[in-house]
Parts: C-alpha cells; structure tokens; sequence
C-alpha cells in the first residue's frame, strides 16, 4: 500500500516543473486522512495548486478558483469559476471548506454546495509567499519574503479560526526561509528550503517547541501521512517516521529527482 502511494507521489512530481503539486490516492478512492473532510478528499501538500473532494477537482491559477465535476473522469466540466484577486498561490481542503493562500492573504470559501465554493471570509496579511495547512480551529500559515515574494517577512502567523467568518491573528513565530507546511496532531512540520526541515511540538500554541531541525536537506513541501513524512526537495523526495506522542522523528531514505 505504501509503495503505491509513494508511486503516485512520485508521478506526480515529475509532472510538474517547479511546484509541489501533489494528492496521495489510497488506491480505493481518495482518501481522506488529515484533510479533516469527507471521504474522497484527496491528501495534498501545503503548497498544492489544487485539490480533490468528492467528485470535484479545485485548482487556482493567479486570480482564481476553479471548479469541474470529475464524476465522469473522461469528461470532466467546468461548474464555476471564482475570481479571487490577485497572487493566488496555494489550496488546502479541510471540515467542507478551502482555504486558499494568496500573497496578500488567506480566503476561506464553504463547500456546502460544492460545484459553487461560497467566500466565507478572509484573513489578510502582509505581501508575502503564504501556504496554509488547517487543524481544528487553527491555520497555520507560513510567510516569505524575497524577490519573488515581494514581502521581506519570515514567519509562522497561526490564525485562529473557532469564528470562520472573523478569522484572527492568534501568533506569530519568527522563521528563516519558511515554504511548505504540514501538521498532524501535535506536530508540525515546516521545510525551510536550503535551511532545512524543522519539526515542532504544537500541544501548547502559545508557546511552540522545536524537536528536530534538519540542516542537511533541501525541502519546499512536506505531507505527513500514516507516521510517514513525506518531504519533497529541490534534489530529491525524502521519507521520514515520526511519533507525535514520543516526539520523535527518523530518517528512511531519498529517492533522488534530476529535474529536467
């Protein structure tokens, strides 16, 4: 079973470029671990450009969100197309619901009625890079800032979403070069692109502990799945195990990507 995941994974990568466009498939349907959604939600990494619920694929481009019924995988069809403004960037599904990291903020839409997301509301920050993982009544959003960013900010802002409708700044953490980001239960992990990849304990939010830093690596996204982290790089695709009770995390192995 691990090994078609990891298959899929893998294809998926090399189809894309320069993103981290990625959604594990149980081989059974799409599953739903961690997505916090009905069965059918496919897994994919903070930095995804588009998502799978149900029978419908969601992807954003620069300006918007898209939606087609895949019901008939042959002939997929457009239901609607949302314009969001500008400096779209990432999609993470999770409780029926998108959240959508642009570089001016994070859009929340319902997916009550799924071939037409609904705008809830959104959360708005500083220009910046913003990928968004969600768990429970908090996002979690990495900012980064360089030339392709625009923003000069490093961080972590966790947003606390318990009113949907009026998200807010709950904290923020200081970081070097955050991308990707990916949280399960108590853990929460962060790839810091040549700096690395960080895993924290999360059990207190008001004050979050660095448990591992791994220096050695190159990472942009990561997707924790089954006690199985998932790291993609700009040299290679990593495995590592983890325990969030134990708090404890270890390397597997890489399987190295020439990119073209």
């Amino acid at each position: 079973m691990k090994i078609e995941k990891i298959l899929i994974l893998l294809i998926m990568l090399f189809s894309c470029e320069s993103s981290s466009d990625v959604v594990l498939n149980n081989g059974s349907g799409f599953s739903d671990a961690g997505a916090g959604s009905e069965s059918g939600t496919g897994i994919g990494g903070s930095m995804a450009r588009f998502t799978i619920v149900g029978d419908y694929l969601y992807t954003v481009d620069s300006y918007n969100l898209n939606t087609f019924d895949i019901s008939d995988q042959i002939n997929p069809i457009i239901k609607s197309e949302v314009n969001l403004g500008w400096g779209v960037e990432t999609i993470f599904p999770y409780d029926n619901k998108l959240f959508i990291g642009a570089q001016n903020g994070m859009h929340i839409y319902d997916l009550l009625i799924k071939e037409e997301p609904k705008w809830i509301s959104t959360y708005q920050h500083i220009t910046s890079c913003d990928p968004v993982v969600v768990q429970g009544d908090y996002a979690f959003v990495t900012l980064r800032g360089g030339t392709e960013c625009q923003g000069f900010n490093n961080q972590l802002d966790i947003i606390d979403i318990s009113k949907i409708d009026e998200p807010t700044l709950f904290k923020t953490y200081p970081m070097i070069n955050p991308y990707g980001l990916g949280v399960d239960g108590d853990c929460l992990f962060i790839t810091e692109g040549e700096f690395g990849l960080k895993m924290y304990d999360i059990s207190n939010l008001e004050n979050i502990n660095l448990i591992e830093h791994f220096k050695d690596i190159s990472s942009v996204d990561v997707i924790p799945f089954m006690d199985v982290l998932m790291v993609i790089g700009n040299d290679g695709f990593h495995q590592y195990s983890y325990d969030c009770d134990k708090g404890e995390i270890g390397y597997i192995s890489t399987i190295p990507i020439n990119r073209l």
